[in-house]
């Protein structure tokens, strides 16, 4: 379980030796969460809420820099937050309540700032779980959940789905090879077919590896719990660098509660 991932999942960790990749991943999923919970609990209705996501903004790009995540990275990162752009987009125009006019179009004030809210705790929160993803390898962040004592069973199937998640793709990339080398092009409805042949087929093959994969398990001694290795304990200054982004970021929302 151990190995690396040169696949999809290893590319999202970006290699270094800076203070936030030193720090243990249990911590940073804490971290990470508590800075999104803060994030969250920002009213999108409050005059001074822009103030506090530009300072959110400003903390999470801070950890981005001191662990030399590049800016490609952070961009690739904020694609999975598409749907959140959608909804917000169509809150403004769907939404009831007074309107006002913006470039021609009659949008709902409150839908507007709803959806203006939504599309930065969304940006924001993905900004830190792609700062994340990016200093921790995914068998770190495995062993991280496991530290936190999320259920076994989940920690078990997270833990193959990034050990195997490779090598399907590895098979799939095969097959698409075996197609094409066959003259075989992605044009018109008629390649459906053999898309979808292609689909049951890498079905089967997978249900067949992963059967081979948990006989190999049982004959080595697998008893239905993954191996931990020897837990040390975390020093305070880790937790207290680690929590410094979440810590800030609840001085920011308690400054604009204060002030505001």
């Amino acid at each position: 379980m151990g190995a690396g991932h040169g696949g999809p999942l290893g590319a999202a960790y970006v290699s270094g030796t800076s203070v936030v990749h030193r720090l243990e991943p249990h911590v940073k999923l804490v971290a990470v969460l508590a800075f999104a919970l803060v994030v969250v609990a920002t009213p999108v209705h409050a005059g001074w809420a822009p103030a506090a996501y530009a300072g959110y903004a400003a903390l999470v790009l801070a950890a981005a820099a001191v662990a030399r995540v590049p800016a490609g990275r952070l961009a690739r990162g904020l694609v999975v937050e598409v749907p959140f752009l959608v909804f917000a987009l169509l809150l403004p125009v769907v939404s009831r309540g007074p309107r006002v006019e913006v470039l021609g179009l009659s949008l709902s004030e409150s839908g507007l700032a709803a959806g203006l809210g939504l599309l930065a705790k969304a940006t924001l929160s993905v900004l830190a779980a792609t700062v994340l993803a990016a200093t921790t390898e995914p068998r770190e962040l495995v062993r991280g959940l496991q530290r936190l004592r999320l259920p076994a069973v989940l920690v078990q199937i997270l833990a193959f789905m990034v050990r195997y998640a490779d090598v399907v793709g590895g098979e799939l990339r095969r097959m698409r090879v075996a197609r094409e080398s066959r003259g075989f092009r992605s044009r018109g409805p008629g390649a459906l077919r053999v898309v979808a042949a292609g689909a049951g087929a890498l079905f089967v093959r997978s249900y067949e590896r992963g059967e081979r994969v948990h006989l190999a398990m049982l004959s080595r001694g697998y008893t239905g719990a993954l191996p931990t290795g020897p837990v040390a304990a975390v020093p305070a200054g880790a937790w207290l660098v680690a929590l410094s982004l979440p810590l800030s970021a609840a001085a920011v929302l308690a400054a604009g509660m204060l002030l505001g």
